[in-house]
């Protein structure tokens, strides 16, 4: 079909929250590129919003679901399941949790977390229901991860929202001490604010917000849906940040491709969940346990992670020489292969996304103006020199 007709279709029959949709339609994927309909190929440094980590010729990835599709793809939870098993052994070992949970989105994820912790408490004989996170952040499209969201943008519609959270400035030690109270449940936290603008935590508000939880038995809630599974460079960007929560949540690059989400807890806040708590039809089933098995594999036994880094910091760099060229460039954020352009209000972020786009290359926004870049894994320096330098003629 031409990409017309799809848009009738879609506008016809399509719930419209998507809006009006770039007008693009991808049918197939080579390495780090994604090729249309009508035959024009792009470069990818979006990799559907951080998702597609492997790009797309791996072929043990490949044969992973297929083996999986032509075996057996679902059963229950009901169930037990091998590579469920060795999958949560081998991401408790790697990141030094206790236990995972595994469900179908980052969303569900969070929401899972969030029980978790007033579970925890309540376990304890001191029930809180107070949490806090930060300005800016983001965690789904749930009534209740979206209240954790701290953007009231997303708010006003779906009013009356859960009122047990509170919001404070990112990196403020003062606004983090005053916020959290015997009556906080958890505080969750982003590594780095993805679609808030790429907005890293720096390691001593990080290890404050440790400290501050330790201090008042609140536990710590990293958000790593964005920057765990190896996008920083690390498996966990929390780890590199020198504390350690007493939960991580996962998803996106988990799956590269296959929907699943999960979080990981350790001490005592792994044992608070009891038979019944909580659970999932389709989280952790066959297919997605293959899609993160094979992924958590591939990050922990082969070079791809020293790879993010390295590009990482051949990317951060280039931008960094685009800043010293073009003023509309007003800073350069994240870490790895997350990273964003915050732009001047006179040129915008999304008309520049738009101009990439039709010069082949596949981009995203962030923030308020922030230009976001999330290629897979795989990215090379050439591609890499192409973007920027097309970069540079767009904001000269």
């Amino acid at each position: 079909m031409k990409v017309q007709d799809i848009a009738r279709l879609d506008q016809k029959y399509y719930c419209p929250v998507f809006g009006q949709r770039l007008p693009v339609s991808f049918i197939k994927g080579e390495d780090v590129y994604l090729i249309d309909s009508e035959g024009k190929r792009y470069t990818d440094f979006l990799s559907g919003i951080a998702v597609n980590c492997l790009g797309y010729s791996d072929e043990g990835f490949k044969k992973a679901l297929c083996d999986t599709v032509n075996s057996l793809m679902h059963t229950s939870n009901y169930f037990y399941n091998e590579t469920q098993a060795k999958l949560a052994l081998r991401l408790c070992e790697a990141t030094g949790y206790d236990n995972v949970f595994l469900g179908n989105s980052g969303a569900e994820a969070i929401e899972g977390a969030l029980k978790l912790a007033r579970k925890y408490h309540y376990a304890e004989g001191k029930p809180r229901a107070e949490f806090v996170t930060m300005q800016g952040s983001f965690h789904g499209r749930t009534l209740a991860t979206l209240t954790a969201t701290g953007q009231s943008r997303f708010h006003e519609a779906f009013k009356p929202l859960i009122d047990s959270f509170r919001y404070i400035p990112p990196n403020d030690m003062a606004a983090l001490e005053a916020a959290v109270s015997e009556k906080t449940a958890a505080v969750l936290i982003e590594p780095i604010m993805g679609e808030g603008g790429i907005i890293p935590m720096t390691n001593e508000y990080f290890q404050a917000v440790r400290k501050v939880c330790d201090k008042h038995g609140a536990l710590m809630i990293a958000d790593e849906i964005q920057t765990g599974m190896g996008r920083t460079g690390e498996l966990l960007a929390s780890l590199a940040l020198g504390a350690m929560p007493d939960v991580v949540v996962l998803a996106k690059s988990l799956g590269a491709g296959v929907p699943v989400g999960a979080f990981l807890a350790r001490g005592r806040a792994a044992k608070a969940f009891a038979p019944g708590d909580h659970g999932s039809t389709f989280g952790g089933n066959y297919l997605a346990c293959s899609a993160a098995y094979y992924v958590t594999n591939k990050l922990l036994d082969t070079d791809i992670l020293a790879h993010v880094k390295q590009m990482g910091t051949y990317f951060k760099e280039k931008l960094m020489a685009l800043k010293k060229e073009c003023p509309a460039v007003l800073e350069v954020r994240g870490k790895g292969l997350m990273l964003g352009l915050d732009l001047d209000a006179s040129v915008s972020a999304l008309d520049i996304k738009k101009k990439l786009l039709e010069c082949g290359f596949v981009t995203a926004t962030a923030g308020a103006n922030v230009l976001r870049f999330l290629p897979p894994y795989v990215i090379q320096k050439d591609n890499i020199d192409s973007l920027t330098d097309t970069l540079k003629n767009l904001l000269a």
